[in-house]
């Protein structure tokens, strides 16, 4: 059986928000900060690349459609998708189980570093000609996160 995200998130949520909170008392807030987003932008780029890789499949949006599947399991995110294209998925986030989660601790800053800034950084591991536009977050207050994915020039590889 395996975990879903959401567990692994609460689960790694026991360990990473004291040792944010401790660097962030050593370091300062913004060089901490720093710090915990290179790591985890290095370890989820690699998640993105592999992901990629092994998925093997030039179809933008059904690719990422699958991959955000995953996800969402367990009830985790409720969205409703805009647009799903062989060059695009653009969807709006409408419930956030990570959210939820983050702001019960009273850390959704830290839900924010930990969680949302992945984004960014797995969808630099899907190839150099894939953007992800987002302009707000659950996490950060907003009603809705909306998740923009495009490949640059719409053209297939």
């Amino acid at each position: 059986m395996t975990v879903s995200v959401i567990q692994q998130a609460k689960i790694q949520a026991q360990v990473l928000v004291p040792l944010v909170r401790a660097l962030q008392a050593e370091l300062g807030e913004a060089r901490a900060n720093a710090l915990v987003r290179k790591a985890l932008g290095d370890l989820y780029r690699g998640f993105g690349e592999e992901f990629w890789k092994t998925k093997n499949e030039s179809d933008l949006g059904k690719a990422v459609s699958s991959a955000f599947k995953t996800y969402a399991r367990d009830d985790a995110l409720a969205y409703d998708v805009i647009e799903l294209t062989r060059d695009a998925f653009a969807f709006d986030v409408k419930r956030c189980a990570y959210a939820e989660f983050y702001k019960a601790l009273g850390e959704p800053e830290l839900g924010f570093l930990l969680v949302c800034t992945a984004d960014f950084a797995t969808a630099e591991g899907f190839g150099p000609d894939v953007r992800l536009t987002r302009t707000q977050t659950i996490m950060q207050g907003a009603d809705h996160c909306d998740f923009r994915y495009r490949r640059d020039g719409g053209g297939s590889p």
